[in-house]
């Protein structure tokens, strides 16, 4: 589908342009003079977590020093080394902070439930970090690191490279210029089914397992993983193959969140970003069953109330996963886009995925005239959190934003764990009334492992 010409509504792009200039012209010189600054500098960087997305860590960081390995998988290590002989290599990234003196900076790509005590240490140390989203495995560990990037003073950036594209930002500038008005509604949905799925579904799709229960069997270990530090915080069980290898580990609640926290980090990114969101007052989840205690689930719907901010109008935003889909996307009125994010505003509406984006209806923006650019398109998602390590402008996905962003999205599965609407108290980061929820905004860590 091509892209929306630009232009009907007689949008005041001079006021727009106007507010944005300043912002605007230190976003994009000032990355040009540091670069300029700093062309021959490098940084020392550690890599935590060498296989999986840790590769692609170590692809973006690849035109700096990168002088640590760290991995509980003797496989990936190896094989990271023979990219960098040179590098330190470890398995414990307790153990590696003992060498902090070596490095500036540090990427962080382990599973989820880890997430937060590998960051946190990089950050008690002083050193810039880059982690791959989700940034923590709960909304505790989510609070704990905002506060402690905003103490320590370094670049920081959550791993979701869609929110450095140039297809985001110019639909986050379209939704904040007014192109279709003031936004009251918008809905992200994903058709990613990766969840506690029936044995019929299981059945009909071989790309989707069925498991009821933990297994309580001990399989035999992959060759080179050391079981116990993959384990980490989490509660100690045995090992099999239905949580690794790949990313299986993500359905279960002991590692990670399930859809809602993996891709909404992506997904709910450009409502997070485009309307300014922050935490909501209430948020209550549908599914037809009851939550599992082990599993998340592959479908599910979860409904999100924002108040005012500022001068923008209270808006309620839907997640939707797997087979649940947007009333609107069921009865045609919209593209079927699989996946997708859609406004709704006074006067009009915008599409969106990873790739594209348009207004809609088409025909009532036949002309229209784009706002001015204001966010500029680093190289990549990992250039622009170098620049910043380097003193340029801070990342736009830096762990404040992100911080707030994964909060926003743990509070769904909470909210569908307790199959309570909640009302969110977010200073105390508590629903007063909802008691239950408490136990699944933070955790207890297995013994050996702490975050503060």
């Amino acid at each position: 589908m091509k892209a929306p010409s630009p232009a009907v509504h007689g949008i005041s792009r001079r006021a727009f342009a106007k507010t944005t200039l300043a912002a605007t012209a230190s976003l994009i010189a000032a990355p040009a003079f540091v670069r300029g600054q700093n062309l021959n500098s490098k940084l020392n960087i550690a890599i935590i977590g060498s296989g999986g997305r840790g590769r692609a860590s170590i692809a973006g960081c690849a035109g700096e020093n990168i002088v640590a390995l760290c991995d509980v998988n003797e496989l990936n290590l190896e094989s990271a080394a023979k990219l960098y002989p040179k590098a330190r290599k470890i398995d414990d990234f307790r153990k590696l902070f003992d060498y902090s003196k070596e490095f500036d900076a540090v990427t962080v790509a382990v599973c989820e439930h880890t997430h937060a005590l590998a960051t946190m240490m990089a950050l008690k140390a002083g050193k810039h970090v880059y982690c791959e989203k989700p940034l923590t495995h709960n909304i505790w560990e989510a609070r704990l690191i905002r506060e402690e990037a905003a103490k320590a003073g370094v670049a920081t950036q959550m791993g979701i490279q869609m929110h450095s594209s140039p297809n985001m930002r110019r639909v986050v500038e379209l939704i904040q210029s007014g192109a279709i008005g003031p936004v009251h509604e918008s809905h992200t949905w994903v058709s990613r089914a990766w969840g506690l799925q029936s044995k019929e579904a299981s059945d009909r799709n071989k790309d989707r397992v069925y498991v009821a229960d933990r297994p309580r069997e001990t399989m035999e270990l992959p060759k080179g993983l050391n079981w116990e530090l993959w384990l980490g915080p989490a509660p100690d069980r045995p090992y099999h193959e239905v949580y690794f290898p790949g990313p299986k580990w993500y359905r279960w609640w002991d590692f990670g969140n399930g859809t809602m926290s993996d891709l909404g980090s992506h997904w709910n990114d450009f409502a997070f970003w485009a309307l300014k969101l922050d935490a909501p007052l209430t948020v209550e989840a549908f599914h037809p069953e009851p939550a599992h205690p082990e599993i998340a689930p592959a479908s599910l719907t979860v409904v999100y109330e924002y108040g005012a901010r500022g001068n923008l109008p209270p808006v309620k935003h839907t997640w939707y996963q797997g087979e649940d889909k947007p009333t609107i996307w069921k009865e045609n009125k919209i593209p079927q886009w699989q996946n997708g994010v859609l406004f709704i505003g006074k006067k009009g509406m915008l599409l969106a995925d990873y790739s594209k984006h348009v207004l809609l209806p088409e025909k009532d923006f036949e002309g229209f005239q784009r706002p001015p650019q204001v966010f500029p398109n680093p190289a990549t998602h990992h250039a622009e959190w170098l620049d910043a390590c380097k003193g340029g402008p801070k990342s736009l996905a830096n762990f404040d934003y992100a911080g707030r962003l994964t909060e926003a999205n743990h509070l769904g599965n909470v909210a569908y764990r307790t199959g309570r609407k909640l009302h969110w108290d977010a200073a105390a980061m508590r629903d007063w009334s909802v008691p239950e929820a408490d136990k699944f905004i933070t955790r207890e860590y297995r013994k050996g492992w702490r975050l503060v």
